[in-house]
């Protein structure tokens, strides 16, 4: 991951109890973002890669707290037609509850569409802690300082954009339904694997429906973390936490939630926390 200035550091604890330190601008830094996945948390030394979404041993945890053994890793809408009345909307979303990761994914959109809306957008997911991805994106995620970039199976392929990004930035791959393009993925580099859609989704057009049991067995066999993505709402999110899944990503679970995304999110973070 990027890191801010420097100035004026503090260090505050997230839910999954993430030690993240924060620069006056409220960025995470470069040497300390962790977001934690199933297995629990601990601290992040400056001397191991940061900006990675991560399944990590437990170590040191507060007496009395755990973290929850699935996250939540929201996607923006795929159109935003008013950005500043929808950075009111995230700003209240992520005040709501616990986000591990905001994925800024506008389709279709020009590169000054999607410059603009990062400009608008990181800074107030990184005043509440929440990593910034952009979608498809690896050129401009790094031109606008993101978090990382999630490549389609149309995109760069992992190393290529490795190679573009460099070793601290994240990378999230889609997967759809195969263990074998999961495999490839991370061992390429992949810092998270999604599979889906899981579920019918009006946000894109989806051709793979794989069984949850595909994150049981990832989690079994694989160290890197999966996100499961497609169709992901409060009614269908259970099965596939029970699966094995690190991160839901969610949409339209939030943005078209009939009490408003704030309360998607109160919802969502009890249905994780359980």
């Amino acid at each position: 991951m990027t890191g801010g200035s420097g100035v004026g550091v503090r260090t505050i604890t997230l839910w999954a109890l993430t030690l993240i330190e924060v620069s006056e601008r409220g960025r995470p830094t470069g040497n300390s973002l962790r977001i934690i996945g199933a297995a629990g948390s601990r601290q992040k030394t400056s001397a191991e890669p940061s900006g990675r979404l991560d399944r990590s041993d437990h170590e040191a945890q507060p007496t009395g707290m755990s973290a929850p053994s699935c996250q939540l890793y929201l996607i923006t809408p795929p159109t935003l037609a008013d950005l500043d009345a929808f950075a009111g909307r995230l700003a209240a979303a992520l005040e709501a509850g616990p986000v591990a990761a905001l994925q800024i994914r506008l389709k279709p959109a020009d590169d000054a569409t999607i410059l603009k809306a990062v400009e608008r957008l990181a800074p107030v997911a990184w005043s509440h802690g929440v990593a910034v991805i952009l979608n498809d994106r690896p050129d401009l995620a790094k031109q606008a300082g993101c978090d990382g970039v999630h490549l389609g199976r149309e995109d760069m392929d992992v190393a290529a954009a490795r190679r573009v990004l460099g070793p601290q930035m994240m990378i999230g791959a889609t997967c759809h339904d195969s263990r074998h393009l999961a495999m490839e993925a991370a061992e390429a580099g992949a810092d998270y694997v999604a599979f889906g859609a899981f579920f019918p989704t009006g946000t894109k057009e989806t051709t793979h429906r794989p069984d949850p049991e595909i994150l049981t067995v990832w989690q079994e066999t694989m160290e890197t973390p999966c996100v499961a993505i497609g169709g992901i709402t409060l009614e269908t999110a259970p099965v596939l936490v029970a699966a094995g899944a690190d991160f839901l990503a969610v949409s339209a679970g939030v943005w078209a939630h009939p009490k408003g995304p704030a309360r998607a999110i109160v919802e969502f973070t009890r249905l994780l926390s359980t």
